[in-house]
């Protein structure tokens, strides 16, 4: 299956999004909003006043006349100091509620992800998403936000301050303006596509680790390890290019921010002594000017510099949007969710069912299959036969290519796959029925034959399992996800291979209690062993994507075919089978 890697929103679309998630955070955004002007107004005051002071200095006032200056500085400090922290925690408080919306629509979005999607994409696009991309527009919004929100306004006051002092020194401060305006368009022109670029490849990385390090075994049986470390390292190297890269985009960026301040500052001070000189402005209106513009220095680049943290983060931003603002999709008829409460009657029917997970490539031709209320239908085949294909498409997990999956509402697939969630093992059964009380616990385990081990467990139901927690055993995991079956209660489970964990000890306790937890359902079982087989209602036989038998066990064994052949070829292996019809 080739990589399709999750979609990426475009600007428009990210900026969209983003305002969707503050709109309904406009009140609190205007008041931090608001708090930061006033606290900007009032630090501004901090340099006519030591401009006020350098002018009683060379009038050479007596000291009595610098404690009303000195005194409204005090006073100006601490009302800027009270009034930036107000408005910053409001700003901060804005963008960690916004954070929140985010991500939990972009978990929402990626739960609703179809399966083969998520398995087109890979597991380290995903997961890149889910931590890089998350960790990173968090960092920004904590830090970058505030900062970003602060320096703009200090520019901007500042600039309105310089103009009521004198016209002069405003004209003579944005001489660094086209400086910093082109150094701003060159560092944007030149980023985005190398942190658009990096993200993809941390991505990629990821994809490569996972897949050598879940298939270590396998690599190392065909002796391929030097072969996956060349391809790890080569993703490595990729990212850590396109890293350097960036870093030196940087470097540059800043040595040119310095010009402008060069600029700016020598325009300011040659204003201030042209206007001291022919008498239209004083030494402290000049010191006040000169010390407007430097104060600049900090706004301005923290403003400027903050586009490297932006554009890293606007990319990792819409590596987020483009999945948490896809449409979900649509509900269809046949992957209607497990309700609570008495079980459902009704079957299944497959029509014409056809699938293929790349196109040209099918693994399913024109699949019929019926099955019953109450009916438990084995599905057999060899490996790669369609088996598991067949039975995600019943369960909706897949949309088929062509052909119709009719099912009731309510339908449960358990896989020899079980995720033993982190917590009490109670909150772990309640996933199928939130509302259940102990005792409907303890009646879903009871039929898996689970309900004496709980109990025996440290805490019983209350013991913590999962990462962390109680280890339990691969026949125990598989018990809970049957467990979680019953309390679901749908009118049609589909068992995919779920006593595969077990081995040949438990084997057995496995399928009876997968037996109890059907019973009573429209049931589809891929058969590991087939022991299921001979004790379901009805066998289906797969091969290459079709339905080649279909009937009781007993007659599929007389007849001699394909069913005949995996039972006698099972058997042999099999102590206490008979081979022979």
């Amino acid at each position: 299956m080739s990589r399709e890697l999750l979609p990426t929103a475009s600007p428009a679309r990210t900026r969209a999004a983003v305002w969707r998630i503050l709109r309904p955070h406009r009140r609190p955004a205007l008041a931090g909003l608001g708090l930061l002007v006033v606290a900007t107004s009032a630090g501004l005051l901090i340099q006519p006043l030591l401009g006020r002071v350098v002018d009683l200095v060379a009038a050479r006032e007596p000291a009595a006349a610098l404690v009303t200056p000195a005194a409204l500085l005090v006073l100006a400090g601490l009302a800027q100091g009270a009034l930036t922290a107000w408005g910053l925690t409001l700003v901060a408080r804005l963008g960690e509620s916004a954070l929140a919306d985010l991500r939990e629509r972009f978990v929402e979005r990626v739960l609703s992800l179809p399966l083969e999607r998520a398995e087109r994409a890979g597991s380290g696009d995903l997961t890149s998403r889910v931590t890089g991309d998350v960790a990173r527009v968090a960092e920004a919004v904590r830090s970058a936000l505030p900062a970003l929100a602060r320096s703009l306004l200090s520019i901007v006051l500042t600039l309105v301050a310089l103009a009521l002092l004198d016209w002069r020194f405003l004209v003579a401060a944005l001489l660094a303006v086209p400086v910093q305006a082109h150094t701003a368009r060159w560092y944007v022109r030149n980023a985005v596509p190398i942190y658009a670029a990096q993200r993809v490849a941390t991505g990629e990385q990821q994809q490569q680790l996972l897949d050598t390090i879940a298939g270590a075994s396998t690599v190392r049986a065909f002796r391929a390890e030097a072969a996956h470390l060349e391809r790890v390292a080569g993703r490595s190297r990729a990212a850590v290019e396109l890293t350097m890269r960036g870093v030196g985009l940087m470097l540059r960026f800043y040595s040119r921010l310095h010009v402008a301040e060069y600029v700016g500052l020598a325009a300011v001070l040659a204003a201030g002594v042209l206007l001291v000189r022919d008498g239209s402005a004083g030494i402290g209106t000049a010191t006040a000017a000169a010390l407007y513009f430097h104060n600049l220095f900090g706004p301005i680049n923290t403003a400027l510099a903050l586009l490297d943290e932006a554009q890293s983060a606007s990319a990792s931003l819409a590596r987020i949007v483009g999945v948490a603002d896809t449409v979900p999709p649509a509900p269809s008829a046949s992957p209607a969710p497990p309700a609570p409460g008495p079980t459902v009657t009704g079957g299944v029917s497959v029509r014409g069912l056809a699938h293929a997970y790349e196109p040209g490539r099918p693994v399913l031709h024109g699949v019929d299959l019926d099955i019953r209320p109450g009916e438990r239908v084995a599905l057999v085949g060899a490996s790669g036969a369609g088996k598991t294909t067949l039975a995600k498409l019943v369960a909706g997990v897949h949309e088929p290519t062509a052909g119709t999956v009719e099912t009731p509402p309510g339908v449960a697939l358990v896989t020899q796959e079980v995720h033993v969630f982190a917590g009490p093992l109670a909150d772990d059964l309640r996933l199928a029925r939130p509302a259940a009380t102990d005792d409907d616990l303890r009646a879903a385990l009871a039929p898996v034959d689970a309900l004496d081990w709980v109990e025996a467990l440290p805490d019983g139901l209350a013991t913590v399992v999962g990462e962390g927690g109680h280890r339990l055993t691969g026949a125990q995991r598989q018990q809970l996800a049957l467990a979680r079956l019953v309390l679901a209660d749908p009118a049609v489970a589909i068992l995919d291979e779920a006593t595969a964990e077990a081995g040949s000890a438990g084997a057995r306790v496995l399928e009876r209690a997968a037996e109890r937890a059907v019973d009573g359902r429209a049931a589809l079982i891929v058969a590991h062993r087939l022991t299921q087989a001979a004790t379901a209602d009805s066998v289906v036989v797969l091969e290459d994507g079709r339905v080649v038998e279909r009937g009781p066990h007993a007659d599929l064994r007389a007849a001699g075919g394909p069913y005949a052949a995996h039972w006698t070829a099972w058997s042999r292996h099999r102590p206490g089978t008979q081979p022979d019809a």
